[in-house]
């Protein structure tokens, strides 16, 4: 199982994650992604989703037409690991190659 970051590890991956922020009340991350246009919002949910199935991590998530909001957590281990670093990382890449605004 993953282990929970510590504050430090936390704030220091944050500080590396562009626009992510802290959920409010819990330990998770979240970020919003608006795209041109639907197709480009689902194509990037099946990026991301085949993304997460590979690594069997698996983000919780809403789409309204051209916007996706995604948050970030291990629910095993209680709260934010490296695997929603990680995770983080790769949706970041993959919203800039669908150019997520």
């Amino acid at each position: 199982m993953a282990t929970r970051l510590t504050d430090n590890e936390r704030a220091a991956a944050l500080a590396e994650l562009t626009g992510w922020s802290l959920v409010e009340g819990r330990e998770a991350i979240t970020r919003r992604f608006v795209f041109a246009d639907f197709t480009a919002a689902f194509g990037f949910m099946t990026h991301v989703a085949l993304m997460a199935e590979k690594m069997d991590h698996h983000p919780e998530w809403t789409n309204v037409y051209r916007t996706v909001d995604i948050t970030l957590a291990t629910h095993d281990a209680g709260g934010l690991t490296g695997l929603d670093v990680k995770l983080a990382r790769k949706i970041d890449r993959a919203a800039t190659a669908a150019g997520a605004d």
